[in-house]
């Protein structure tokens, strides 16, 4: 198809505000809006922002191992925004942002960093369509962009609760920073988008309950297809190093596993370092399987025969479970990887929901046994492909996009 009907934002300038962070869910969903933004004909322009100091845009040295790490986003365009050691020092950043952070506060410490980011004159000179801003905490960032233009806000989930989980385990000064004060900020900022964009039903349901004056959409995310074969003998976990994947991981190697050894189990990602620092010994008895990071995660289900979702811990919608639905394989999970989808997972054939440790030590000692690998062909029939392909494809996301965008900015052009 050609023509303005096939790509309605032909011509469009859009930023694509978003933390500099790779290897885990919230890079994933970027590279699909990337992508989503481009088969619709914007120009795209990416803009990492860095939480650590020094990070400034004519440090390109300071950058290197991040570019090195996220190929995909130099298929064209790229921007990148951090603050100087100079704001880190400063006597305000110290009073207003350094001291509450030091008492908890992750949303103070992120926000304020990004309000500080130094951005390149050939960025900041772009007259920008709309600005598509992942996080509540690079609000101000997307802010100096826009210039009038509407604001799209990824929300990522109701970040306060992912902050008061990381704080768990953080010996942080008393008096230690609240909840309600954590969600205030991420509200007052959030109020500042011209639609709120939810990747998942829980986070829908509930900021439009906290922010009934917005606009709010329910957008699922788009996550890259995963290889739908060859097959091979791998039984597979991903995950990436947060707080609540180390909490699963753990959980699984020390409860379901226990003394029980898996041939072929590999834990992918980055969430070996994690599990090493909370749990030495636990991490040393089951080194074998830790495989760390890899440059294309999706790529090893190509050589896998079963999924493993041990996730107890966590908010928001877990790209990882789609990428597994995406490969079509049989799946054992618990209930809580499905988190902020409106479906059953027991409604698909070929996975098994397991709660409890035993009931997954059984379920897995069972599928461990059966050493069948599902073909490319049963993979892509599978009904756990269609529900991917209908909700979480480039091509769902893009109609979507579609939808919400264009009249944003048309919006904004006749006012």
């Amino acid at each position: 198809m050609n023509g303005p009907a096939a790509l309605p934002l032909a011509g469009r300038h859009v930023a694509i505000v978003h933390p500099a962070w790779h290897s885990c869910g919230t890079y994933r969903v970027v590279l699909g809006q990337v992508a989503a933004y481009r088969a619709l004909g914007a120009r795209v322009a990416p803009v990492a922002i860095c939480d650590m100091p020094g990070y400034t845009p004519d440090r390109a040295w300071r950058w290197r191992s991040f570019v090195e790490a996220t190929p995909e986003l130099s298929q064209g365009e790229r921007w990148f925004g951090g603050a100087s050691f100079h704001a880190f020092a400063a006597p305000r950043f110290l009073r207003d942002v350094l001291w509450p952070y030091l008492h908890g506060d992750q949303a103070v410490i992120r926000a304020g960093v990004a309000e500080r980011a130094e951005l390149a004159p050939g960025l900041t000179d772009r007259r920008f369509d709309l600005v598509h801003c992942n996080h509540f905490f690079l609000m101000s960032v997307a802010k100096r962009l826009a210039r009038g233009a509407p604001i799209l806000l990824d929300s990522h989930d109701l970040q306060a609760r992912q902050f008061a989980l990381m704080n768990e385990r953080t010996p942080w000064l008393p008096p230690r920073v609240t909840y309600d004060r954590m969600l205030a900020r991420e509200l007052e900022l959030m109020r500042g988008a011209d639609l709120l964009l939810h990747l998942n039903a829980q986070e829908y349901d509930d900021f439009r309950a906290l922010l009934p004056e917005k606009e709010h959409a329910l957008l699922y995310p788009s996550a890259p297809e995963a290889p739908l074969g060859p097959g091979g003998g791998d039984i597979l976990l991903v995950a990436s190093n947060n707080s609540a994947n180390v909490d699963s991981v753990c959980w699984f190697l020390r409860e379901v596993l226990a003394d029980a050894s898996i041939a072929n189990l590999r834990i992918v990602g980055n969430v070996d370092a994690g599990v090493k620092a909370r749990d030495p010994a636990l991490y040393a008895a089951h080194r074998a399987a830790f495989v760390g990071r890899v440059d294309d995660p999706g790529a090893a289900y190509a050589t896998a025969r079963l999924v493993l979702l041990p996730t107890i811990s966590g908010h928001g919608l877990s790209i990882k479970t789609v990428e597994a639905l995406a490969s079509g394989l049989p799946l054992i999970t618990t209930s809580h990887a499905f988190r902020g989808m409106r479906v059953d997972p027991a409604r698909f054939s070929d996975v098994i929901v397991a709660d409890s440790a035993a009931d997954f030590a059984h379920a897995l000692k069972a599928a461990a046994a059966d050493a069948r690998v599902p073909s490319e062909a049963q993979r892509a029939a599978s009904d756990m492909r269609r529900f991917y392909d209908a909700h979480f494809s480039l091509d769902a996301y893009r109609a979507n996009i579609a939808d919400l965008a264009p009249p944003l900015i048309g919006a904004a052009m006749r006012a």
